[in-house]
């Protein structure tokens, strides 16, 4: 292992032409094994427990991480040039050393050094070290799958991004960055060391592949028991997977269903098994540094909800998300099945082959007949799988199963425009002929109440009707957590009544994501409305508590009931910590100086954005709400400055000019307003708030002809949309046209019945 490296320029013709490139090496340790308190590393586990030692040693989590040696390096590194028309790459063996010739961090060719693999099947992944602590994941992989299945090749992992020096997808940037992006699932006892002074990392471990003590937990405890006798409460071990309740999952006799229930105490209560998996098996945000195994999942961690482009409406994977937040979904997850049921814990592998894994709760007789899946038995429709588990293939090559156990629903499906596991199969055939089929089979009665997709879907495309569902789904304790949470996080704002009153119980629920996302959805209402969540202040959970003071950020101190305040300033102190965790990363920064600015803390906020801007000087956010702030206190010269800047550093991005534009109609500037607002609709035609913003702008520089011009073609695009449709109301009122002025504001009354300016505009064109 070393410590920092630097960058030298090798001329040595004489040995290979490929040295010609700038090569980087190590020189110096930058991540390292060493010691934590209360870990042991895998080796000291393996003395006692040999035949468990010897599953886990060919599985997945133990080859997670490896230093580069030939017996872990899989590639070919036989000195074969690859192209895919925009990236090029050698591969190229140095004696010990593995080297990747291709574009380096400035984009120049560079020879770089492979410190570790990542991962092996069905790819593997390269590492490089940086000279300050950094480790980073180059594009290019092995596809390691056989070569009858199309592998055994190196391929870009993102051919179709350009991945210019300074983007951070770009493998120098912060987002290949295995410190912060993957070290903590991919490596046991991992300490980050991230020094936020310097910005560089000491970045160690215990075991550097997935270990042990990853699941178990820290082993020294469990260790002086085996060794000493030291009595110690559970053989001193800090999770629990071995079941000791005296449950199990019986067939009860006469249950016609044909499936297992859990008989014994609540499984979840006596087993940590999801909560183990699921920091490093779902997409989620951590709360606290270097977390050890043990905790609860929301003390440590903040899962993703259901957001579209990760998810689909009805809950199928989209994003590269994992297996929580889909198996969160399942009935498997509330009838108390844990990941262990079906997966070995040390070999990783399924515990039974096809449907025999299923059938350990399912009977055979009554599922894996034709008469259950309608399928030519040993056929892949047979496949319990098939139809249950769809998969999406990322990274290329790897396919992974959805996990949410989910019934086929083609007919809801096509309602929302997700993918559907029976057309799929049978392509080319319609959604609609796969919802008959099934309909036939199963009859048409066999699903009455209304899909939560459809609730989802409309609360995404901000339809007004969505809150009434949305508030049903949200309050409906039949329904798991993660979708509830979802539907909580869809809550138009200001909210209806239905809104207002699903935010109101789901307070009270007794699901703590559900309680913390409630709390988040406080954060649309004034803050002299989110005073009652001051009692969740000391909520058992940390995620709940770290929302409860996030609502209360703008809420006076006086105005906090003075027996909450202790239980505030605690709260508060988490969910900065909380923000902290990241703190290699524009925004967490940017957060930090929002909460800050919140709490009236303005040199606070200040210095959070400039933190931000030093790891990345054209990050957008940072530059923006800047900009923002110093409008707001009529820092003009500033507002320029910054917004200059950000243009410089975005120039696509429609939200900069914008920004611009509304920051001088606030100097009192309307008509500089007009170049970057029309810069804005030509970065970003589609976004019907530009042209709205640029109309208004033109109407209140006299040039009407040419606001209602630039309304008219936006209502073309988007006719329903609101803010439009007013203005082009009012101005039609100003000009005599009054008919037209009518039906503007007609449409926009009849679009929400609750808009009481929609209803004025039209009441008083009536009159006249």
């Amino acid at each position: 292992m070393t410590k920092g490296s630097r960058l030298l320029a090798a001329l040595a013709l004489a040995i290979l032409p490929f040295l010609l490139a700038a090569l980087w090496t190590p020189a110096a340790p930058v991540a390292r094994e060493a010691a934590r308190p209360g870990f042991v590393g895998s080796a000291t586990c393996a003395g006692c427990h040999a035949a468990e030692a010897a599953a886990w040693a060919g599985s997945d989590h133990a080859r997670a991480m490896a230093p580069a040696t030939p017996a872990t390096v899989l590639g070919d590194f036989s000195g074969q040039s690859i192209t895919d028309g925009r990236h090029s790459a050698t591969f190229v063996r140095d004696g010990a050393r593995f080297l990747i010739r291709t574009g380096g961090p400035d984009g120049s060719v560079a020879d770089l050094v492979v410190s570790e693999t990542f991962g092996v099947d069905p790819l593997q992944q390269y590492l490089v070290q940086m000279p300050d602590g950094r480790r980073q994941a180059l594009p290019w992989a092995w596809d390691s799958r056989p070569a009858s299945g199309g592998g055994q090749r190196w391929y870009h992992l993102m051919p179709q991004e350009a991945l210019r020096p300074g983007d951070q997808l770009h493998w120098a940037g912060r987002d290949q960055n295995w410190n912060f992006m993957c070290a903590s699932c991919h490596s046991t006892g991992l300490v980050r060391g991230y020094d936020a002074t310097r910005d560089r990392y000491d970045t160690t471990w215990t075991d550097i592949s997935v270990g042990c003590e990853s699941c178990h937990g820290r082993g020294a405890t469990h260790v002086d028991w085996a060794r000493d006798g030291v009595a110690s409460p559970h053989k001193g071990l800090e999770v629990l997977f071995r079941d000791t309740s005296g449950g199990g999952w019986q067939f009860e006799p006469g249950d016609t269903r044909g499936i297992a229930r859990w008989v014994g105490p609540p499984r979840q209560a006596t087993q940590a098994g999801v909560e183990t998996c699921a920091p490093c098996h779902g997409r989620s945000r951590p709360l606290v540094a270097d977390p050890v195994p043990g905790g609860r999942f929301l003390d440590t961690h903040a899962p993703l909800l259901l957001v579209a482009g990760e998810y689909h409406a009805d809950g199928q994977i989209q994003g590269e998300v994992f297996a929580w937040g889909s198996f969160a979904q399942s009935r498997m997850a509330r009838a108390g099945v844990v990941c262990a049921d079906c997966h070995d814990a040390h070999s990783g592998r399924l515990r039974a082959e096809g449907n025999a894994v299923c059938a350990q709760c399912h009977l055979p007789e009554r599922f894996d007949v034709a008469a259950h899946h309608h399928h030519a038995p040993g056929t892949p429709g047979a496949q319990c799988v098939s139809c249950h588990m769809p998969a999406v293939t990322y990274m290329g090559v790897d396919r992974r199963h959805d996990h949410a156990f989910s019934v086929p629903r083609p007919d809801v499906a096509a309602v929302i425009g997700a993918p559907d596991t029976c057309t799929t199969c049978h392509a080319g055939r319609p959604a609609e002929w796969a919802a008959a089929e099934i309909r036939s089979w199963f009859g048409p009665e066999r699903r009455q109440a209304p899909h939560p997709a459809l609730a989802i879907a409309a609360g995404r495309q901000g339809r007004r009707d969505a809150d009434a569902a949305l508030a049903a789904l949200a309050t409906d304790r039949d329904q798991p957590a993660i979708l509830r949470a979802t539907a909580i996080s869809l809550l138009p704002m200001p909210p209806s009544q239905a809104s207002a009153g699903a935010i109101g119980a789901t307070l009270l629920d007794r699901d703590p994501l559900v309680r913390a996302t409630a709390l988040r959805a406080l954060e649309g209402l004034h803050p002299r409305n989110r005073q009652h969540a001051a009692r969740f202040l000391a909520d058992e959970t940390r995620l709940v508590r770290i929302e409860a003071a996030r609502a209360l950020a703008p809420v006076p101190l006086e105005q906090i009931p003075p027996e909450a305040r202790p239980a505030f300033a605690r709260a508060w102190a988490e969910l900065l910590d909380s923000e902290r965790v990241a703190a290699e990363r524009p925004e967490a920064h940017v957060n930090i100086a929002g909460l800050l600015l919140q709490r009236g803390d303005t040199a606070g906020a200040l210095a959070a954005w400039r933190d931000a801007l030093a790891r990345d000087p054209g990050f957008l956010p940072a530059l923006v709400n800047m900009a923002d702030f110093e409008s707001r206190r009529g820092g003009h010269a500033a507002v320029e400055a910054l917004l200059a800047r950000a243009i410089a550093a975005n120039p696509t991005q429609a939200e900069v000019p914008y920004a611009l534009g509304l920051a001088r109609v606030r100097a009192g500037r309307a008509a500089a307003a007009l170049d970057p607002l029309a810069a804005a609709v030509a970065l970003a035609p589609g976004e019907p708030r530009y042209a709205y913003t640029l109309a208004l702008a033109l109407n209140g520089q006299g040039r009407q002809a040419d606001a209602l011009a630039l309304l008219r073609s936006t209502l073309r695009a988007h006719p329903n949309h609101r803010d439009s449709l007013i203005a082009s109301a009012t101005m039609e009122r100003d000009r005599g046209n009054q008919a037209e002025a009518r039906r503007l504001a007609g449409i926009a009354a009849a679009n929400d019945p609750t808009d009481r300016e929609a209803a004025a505009l039209l009441a008083q064109l009536r009159g006249r």
